[in-house]
């Protein structure tokens, strides 16, 4: 064989190594991370070198090059946009290429429970989403002062029900409003919501407001509908609520454990010792469990409720101030022992 023939058939089968590797690498697995996942997002697209290397680094192609042919000739770089992706272990390159070339962006699970001022909730959206706090607070401002759907920053919470919602990574502030809306929405249509409200005559931001102080009260879900009646027959004939949770909102203080005669002479609406009626807003976005225990509230005749003086998580109901005043005696005093004893 000649020297010539022979230069030839090491081409020819280094032409072939090489369209294996090749082809192996665009339908094989082309991970190199160890999870069964690996979450990546792109804050910008624009420069092709900084995206494969990024992919590279994270362990999400194992060749940089023939990643970068296969994208070229795809199209991907000219169609990627910011987001967040999810890729899971023994993706290949040709599905890599297609998930982003088609922006299969991963929806992110936004968990909310207790939210309790707008500031609980620009931490939560800038922690999860594309934007950092200070832009999501200059955008929700922007919200509450444009929408014409009535959200506030003093009733957001009663637009808000506590669940686990889908968005897109980089979700504008306002579409993600617009949303919890339509789902709060939604929830009030569901389960003869509206006309159990209809039948106590309340609107729905008075019964979120309601809920919200009886979240607060308790967390023993066999009183909270006995809760929330107190609250309800106070409304009913103008007595002021009296409830020590409006107080620890109007403070800004979640973590008081007593509220004192000092703590009542806060100067805010939210004091409702001193005004009459319910405050501006919710304090809190209640559970849905609290929701439909105020909106299913018994038909009761209380006036007054002080936790019980076994300090078990229960309350004493009363109609009369009378009665109510007895068993707040016998809970104060136990409270006094209990901290007398904390401190021996």
């Amino acid at each position: 064989m000649s020297k010539r023939r022979k230069i030839i058939y090491i081409l020819i089968i280094g032409f072939i190594v090489l369209g294996l590797v090749a082809w192996y690498f665009f339908i094989g697995n082309s991970t190199t991370f160890n999870d069964n996942e690996k979450k990546i997002v792109f804050t910008e697209t624009g420069d092709k070198e900084v995206i494969v290397n990024k992919l590279t680094e994270e362990g999400i192609i194992s060749n940089g090059f023939l990643f970068k042919i296969l994208a070229n000739k795809m199209k991907v770089f000219e169609k990627l946009k910011p987001g967040r992706f999810v890729i899971k272990k023994g993706t290949t390159a040709l599905e890599l290429a297609r998930l982003l070339r088609n922006n299969q962006q991963a929806n992110l699970k936004l968990v909310i429970n207790k939210l309790r001022t707008t500031n609980d909730l620009v931490k939560l959206l800038g922690k999860n989403l594309e934007k950092d706090t200070a832009f999501v607070s200059k955008e929700l401002d922007v919200f509450f002062a444009t929408n014409k759907i009535g959200i506030t920053s003093t009733n957001f919470q009663a637009f808000i029900i506590p669940n686990t919602y889908e968005f897109y990574w980089n979700t504008t502030i306002e579409k993600i409003m617009q949303q919890l809306f339509a789902e709060s929405e939604k929830f009030w249509k569901s389960n003869n919501r509206v006309e159990l409200l209809q039948q106590i005559g309340f609107s729905k931001i008075d019964i979120i407001t309601i809920a919200s102080i009886v979240e607060e009260e308790t967390n023993y879900a066999p009183e909270k509908g006995n809760i929330a009646s107190v609250y309800i027959n106070r409304v009913d004939k103008k007595m002021r609520l009296g409830a020590d949770p409006t107080i620890k909102f109007a403070l800004n203080n979640f973590a008081l454990k007593r509220v004192l005669n000092v703590h009542l002479q806060v100067e805010s609406p939210y004091n409702t010792y001193r005004n009459a009626g319910l405050p501006p807003g919710p304090i809190c976005t209640p559970s849905i469990k609290t929701i439909d225990a105020t909106l299913q509230a018994p038909r009761t005749n209380y006036l007054f409720f002080v936790a019980n003086a076994q300090l078990n998580g229960t309350h004493h109901f009363s109609t009369n101030y009378v009665e109510h005043e007895q068993y707040a005696k016998l809970y104060r005093a136990a409270v006094s022992k209990y901290l007398a004893n904390q401190t021996q």
